[in-house]
């Protein structure tokens, strides 16, 4: 079919290339920065239901920070350059507030002093908008540079802080990252395949194979972000996985086809070149498709955690894999066929004799380890065991402002916000209260019971203080406080706003607002959060038709971590037994499954206490440009273990694969690692240094999450690449001998007679006369 049609099948590639880069554009804008609500947790339902019947608050609640670096309160100039902000904001047809609570909104003193910062020159709004949350994400950071523009040059830094605003700008960041990322690691891929190819037809190939990859996933995932939500996270998470791994697997295929061709560079016949593409593609194209379906599987296995922001990227990371090796395999022949010899077209360097690549260097270095496989497996383990042990002290949780630039509008917002009216006041812990029936026909003893929660609240260590209605009605109805909601219109203006802020239209949903000393990701506040919890649960517990929700920042990510621990094991146990079943199935052997689970674990400890050192103590933090808050952002380390165990059973696979057709063929088994790693190290190597470079780019380019995961992802392909492959791998195998490839119920002994049997090419690999290793080895 390649041949008949590779005229048609050209044209058509490059048809829907075009197609699906149309389909991918609008793709930064449809993502949301939501997806850490766990479903039907305490968080999720207190924030459903703070979206309506509050005055101040919509389907997106906003904080209006306006600080005036020119003027102060008192100055009657601050009033009117204050008010004129707000109003300003309030009026804007795109945001489509629903109304305000705070400094501008309110009269009295005492209560706008509530909203006025420690250097009177801060002063706070709570805004209600009809924006839900998704289209909020997309406009706010629009109209929050259009909001700058106007107020900066008058000397006001007027920000809009929310969740949706700081995800906003995070898609706005995240997209500029990778835009970055990209004119940084195009051309260091493609000089990198030049160094490996040494022809520029080759490189430009195999680029051209991981872009296709990367383009016909994202369109895919913009058709499914039409549909449903997916994480901001999914753009970046799916372009560094496809430009690494679409790279990878055409790295693997182009070579093996250059050393299929017939030697001398002449050109190519139609039988020559079928010939080649047929052989290449029952190696490296099987290779390959084993490789896709090892991580695709692993991936998957995310999809056990409930939490939309970890399930949105294992999706893209799936997708575009697929598509890595659907392009691999079906569209690259293509591209072969019409190529032939001319793959070595733009030739750098000398043509080698025979047009092989030598691998001695590997082979010498293979039989050092192999001679002293002890202590280089102890030296090699001991070095990934020392970088593991910071992993213990590994804690998570989900991102807040810092994750964002210092000069970012949300993130002065929201150091305002901290700095001038409480560390805690930035992130509330949110307690939602709902009655069966409207407060103000609750029994006096009801009533009794839901004050004393709220005093309790308010008396529990780390309180720096609660912002509520019951202060309001308890001075207006001291004997029956929230019979005062039965004739609001005799209240102050005040009073009736901060009532309306804090108390549901219906009556029946009252909000407490839980300050704390910290900030919300810290142990303290965490920990406060717990005893609000076993405070509501009390209320609960003893009847009289309450129910209360907890949320807030901490809350939200309280949950998100909670849903992920109990995630994570289930998680490793699924993917660790579908990778034992399928290198089972590929390398028909009980215990090579098995080194590979123990080495990757090794990787993966050794990755985490690295992070921990960078990220959580603050090693190398100006290198990288982060404020450090002493934690990884949740879903990384579980993101991390699966994409870990995925790319290096990759390596694992296209290693072995190629050591296990020569033990098969030469029945040498320890002659064949050596061979084995001649033949395949070199690829793994460059292939290892294209990862490296995608990974890292994104280390030094994107927003704090994908800094971690880049820079997780370059460290443990590293050391794959080096400590593992050159180090644990041979020296193990040498220890296991023939128990390499030992399986009950095989008894056919593997040798020249068997070449070719159970092998992935016609030919038998040549069988030398005596091992390439002067060793003597066991059989079990």
């Amino acid at each position: 079919m390649t041949s008949r049609h590779r005229g048609p099948l050209a044209v058509l590639w490059l048809l829907l290339l075009v197609v699906a880069g149309w389909q991918a554009a609008p793709l930064p804008g449809l993502l949301s920065g939501g997806g850490w609500y766990v479903p039907g947790s305490g968080s999720a339902v207190a924030a459903e239901r703070l979206t309506d019947g509050f005055d101040g608050r919509g389907a997106t609640s906003l904080t209006l920070v306006i600080k005036d670096t020119r003027y102060r309160a008192g100055d009657p100039a601050f009033e009117t350059r204050v008010r004129d902000a707000a109003e300003a904001v309030l009026r804007d047809d795109a945001l489509k507030a629903t109304g305000g609570y705070g400094y501008t909104t309110l009269t009295g003193d005492r209560a706008r002093a509530a909203f006025l910062g420690e250097d009177d020159r801060t002063a706070l709004v709570r805004v209600g908008s009809e924006l839900d949350d998704g289209t909020a994400r997309r406009l706010l950071p629009d109209i929050q540079d259009r909001i700058g523009q106007e107020y900066e040059p008058r000397g006001l830094r007027v920000s809009l802080v929310s969740q949706a605003a700081l995800w906003g700008e995070v898609n706005h960041l995240s997209e500029r990252g990778l835009i970055i990322a990209e004119l940084v690691t195009l051309p260091l891929i493609l000089l990198v395949l030049l160094l490996l190819f040494r022809s520029v037809a080759a490189a430009l190939a195999a680029l051209l194979v991981g872009v296709t990859s990367v383009v016909f996933a994202l369109a895919v995932l913009a058709l499914v972000a039409r549909r449903t939500e997916l994480s901001v996270f999914v753009q970046n998470a799916a372009t560094m996985l496809g430009l690494g791994v679409g790279v990878d697997y055409s790295l693997f295929m182009i070579m093996r086809f250059k050393s299929e061709l017939p030697p001398g560079g002449g050109p190519l016949s139609r039988e020559d070149r079928e010939r080649a593409l047929a052989r290449t593609l029952r190696t490296s194209g099987e290779t390959v498709v084993a490789s896709g379906i090892t991580i695709v599987a692993a991936m998957s296995t995310l999809f056990l955690v409930d939490l939309s922001v970890i399930q949105s990227m294992a999706l893209g990371v799936v997708v575009v894999v697929a598509f890595s090796v659907l392009t691999s395999v079906l569209l690259l022949p293509v591209l072969l066929h019409l190529l032939g010899s001319r793959i070595e077209w733009g030739r750098i360097g000398r043509r080698e004799a025979g047009g092989a690549r030598s691998g001695g260097g590997w082979v010498a270095v293979t039989h050092a380890v192999m001679r002293r496989p002890v202590l280089f497996l102890v030296v090699g383990v001991a070095a990934l065991t020392a970088l593991a042990v910071p992993a213990v002290r590994l804690d998570t949780f989900t991102p807040d402002a810092r994750v964002v630039p210092a000069e970012a509008a949300v993130r002065q917002g929201y150091d305002a916000a901290r700095d001038e009216f409480g560390v805690g006041s930035a992130a509330p812990i949110q307690v939602v209260v709902e009655s069966d029936e409207p407060l103000q026909r609750r029994s006096d003893a009801d009533v009794a019971q839901l004050l004393r929660f709220h005093d309790s609240v308010a008396g529990l260590p780390g309180v720096v203080r609660t912002d509520s209605a019951i202060g309001t009605l308890r001075q207006a109805g001291r004997d029956r406080p929230f019979a005062v909601l039965e004739s609001l219109d005799r209240l102050p203006a005040d009073a009736r706003g901060t009532v309306g802020h804090f108390v549901s239209r219906d009556g029946r949903t009252a909000l407490i607002e839980v300050v704390g000393d910290d900030t919300a990701s810290s142990d303290a506040v965490r920990d406060l959060l717990a005893s609000v919890r076993a405070e509501a649960a009390g209320l609960t517990a003893g009847g009289g038709g309450w129910r209360v929700n907890v949320g807030g920042e901490t809350a939200e990510g309280v949950d998100a971590n909670k849903v992920i621990e109990d995630g994570l094991m289930p998680v490793i146990a699924t993917m660790l037994a579908v990778i034992y079943l399928l290198l089972l199935l590929t390398f028909r052997s009980l215990f090579l499954p098995l080194k590979a689970i123990a080495m990757n674990l090794l990787s993966v400890g050794a990755t985490y206490g690295v992070l921990v050192l960078v990220f959580q103590d603050g090693l190398g933090s100006g290198l990288f440009g982060f404020d450090v808050d002493g934690h990884l952002t949740n879903f990384v380390p579980v993101l991390l273990v699966t994409l870990l165990f995925s790319l290096s059973t990759d390596y694992e696979v296209f290693l072995l694969s190629r050591v296990r057709e020569d033990y098969l063929a030469t029945g040498d088994d320890i002659g064949s690692v050596a061979r084995g790693m001649s033949a395949t190290m070199p690829l793994i190597s460059g292939a290892a240094v294209l990862m490296v470079a995608v990974f890292a780019a994104f280390a030094f380019t994107g927003i704090l999450p994908m800094q971690q995961l880049g820079l997780g992802m370059a460290l443990a392909i590293a050391l794959d690449a080096t400590v593992i492959r050159l180090l644990i791998v041979p020296a193990s195998m040498r220890l296991m001998s023939r128990w390499n490839w030992w399986l009950p119920g095989r008894s056919h002994t593997p040798g020249p007679a068997f070449a070719g049997q159970g092998t992935t090419d016609d030919t038998p690999v040549p069988v030398q006369a005596e091992s390439t290793v002067s060793m003597k080895g066991t059989a079990p």
